[in-house]
């Protein structure tokens, strides 16, 4: 497996969980404050439409872009016979959206898959004066909880030169304010974060891992195989898993006037 492609993922990021609504529901009522009520969004790079379903609870409509076709297929087939996202194929740096058709861009747990100067470039061209784009993550929530920590430490001592890229841990978001600033695109930055937690059953919690590409690109088949029996006895015997989650969204606003 490539690190990045998540082709054969596709069929398990059902088991993955939303992101946290009291997060969204803050950065949806700055941005209306500030520019007036949102008529449309952009959920870029939206897999099998985790962010878009919770964008689509919030009453919100707009488009759903993804470049890797197995995902999109997914989420085509989670949004069958609704008619509030538009799906097309399409990348953070080139979306094919037409100009000035967005107030709000996202994308989910994926900005850093993106040429960042690019991709800015490309939503500042889409969004409407003063409009909005947010990075967010869903990471664990690691520290609140030992077991979880626990998992993860022997993930480490199982791959010792593991590098996670997509965790979205604080870790990993150290440059993500010069980056989004990093043009003359966007300004403004602020930050917001919230907890929530999930409760999986045993096949859930094991779906979500399987559906892990940074560990399992760099740990290889055979170890990443390894890597899920841990996880597999670490749970035995549990009838269900709670995972605590940590949403992080960094938003910046379009300079566009």
């Amino acid at each position: 497996m490539e690190l990045g492609d998540f082709t054969k993922l596709a069929k398990d990021y059902v088991n993955r969980v939303g992101y946290s609504p009291t997060v969204l529901r803050v950065l949806r009522g700055y941005i209306e404050a500030v520019n007036g009520t949102i008529t449309s969004v952009a959920d870029v790079g939206a897999g099998t439409g985790k962010l878009t379903q919770d964008l689509e609870d919030m009453g919100l409509r707009g488009y759903a872009v993804e470049p890797n076709d197995a995902m999109r297929a997914e989420g085509v087939k989670l949004f069958e016979g609704r008619t509030s996202f538009v799906w097309s194929k399409g990348l953070a740096e080139e979306t094919y959206l037409p100009d000035n058709s967005v107030d709000w861009f996202l994308m989910g747990s994926s900005f850093h898959w993106a040429d960042a100067p690019s991709a800015l470039k490309e939503f500042h061209r889409v969004l409407r004066p003063g409009g909005f784009f947010t990075a967010i993550w869903n990471p664990r929530n690691l520290e609140s909880s030992p077991f979880h920590m626990d998992i993860e430490c022997s993930i480490q001592k199982m791959v010792p030169d593991l590098k996670r890229v997509s965790s979205g841990s604080r870790a990993n978001m150290k440059e993500m304010d010069s980056k989004l600033l990093s043009t003359p695109f966007f300004e403004d930055l602020f930050l917001v974060e919230g907890t929530h937690n999930a409760v999986m059953s045993q096949e859930r919690y094991m779906g979500a891992w399987r559906s892990v590409n940074d560990i399992h690109a760099q740990a290889g088949d055979e170890l990443f195989e390894q890597i899920l029996a841990m996880i597999e006895r670490k749970i035995s015997g549990m009838e269900q898993i709670e995972v605590p989650y940590l949403s992080r969204a960094f938003t910046v606003r379009s300079t566009k006037r």
